[in-house]
């Protein structure tokens, strides 16, 4: 593996370790902490790939997904007061969210790299996060996948709620997901800054 991709490395590495752990504090009624770290995951994503090239930018991703799995494997060991930090649905539902979406973001990318320079980005975190988050919350908590670890209670999560405190009735994972997924929309375009800086210096030959 080239050195060039150690810095992308580090950096989605050390993205999805914060999220694993900044998931366990509540940031209001709807979030936690960990969903405005985790989007940044895009951002390294998106630099490697316009920068290095999709190859770069999918071993990128896929040290993210292994030291992800290995976050969710030591939460599952971890006793709460409510139970494991980590259930079993939860791991199987970041793991192939963070890997879906990741991927799908690398080929939409790629598509549309030779336009405009915002679009690739923009258009690709869009996509992605909006799996992303759909994966994510369908998997870890709907009840109709409850088969996936029956003795795992989710209960609390198909409660019906206003939408948001203030929208149609849902349950309440809803809310939760529609909540991340606004806070993945709103980083892709303010990423977009950062994007372009650390391109254009990445990007700059070497003397």
């Amino acid at each position: 593996m080239k050195s060039t991709y150690i810095p992308g490395i580090i950096a989605m590495a050390a993205i999805v370790v914060a999220s694993n752990i900044l998931v366990q504090f509540l940031y209001g009624q709807w979030l936690t902490w960990g969903a405005f770290t985790y989007p940044f995951a895009f951002l390294v994503t998106d630099v490697m790939n316009r920068v290095y090239g999709p190859k770069a930018a999918q071993r990128v991703v896929l040290v993210g997904f292994f030291v992800g799995l290995a976050c969710s494997l030591v939460g599952t060991q971890i006793m709460g007061e409510f139970g494991p930090l980590v259930t079993w649905r939860i791991a199987l539902g970041s793991g192939s969210a963070f890997l879906t979406a990741q991927l799908l973001d690398i080929a939409l990318f790629n598509r549309l790299k030779s336009g405009n320079w915002w679009k690739a980005p923009l258009v690709s975190t869009l996509v992605g996060g909006s799996i992303d988050s759909i994966l994510f919350f369908s998997i870890a908590f709907s009840a109709s996948l409850a088969f996936i670890e029956p003795s795992n209670d989710v209960s609390w999560a198909g409660e019906m709620l206003p939408l948001l405190g203030m929208g149609p009735t849902a349950p309440l994972w809803v809310s939760l997901g529609v909540a991340d997924w606004l806070v993945k929309m709103g980083i892709a375009l303010l990423a977009l800054l950062p994007f372009r800086y650390i391109v254009g210096v990445l990007s700059k030959p070497t003397t």
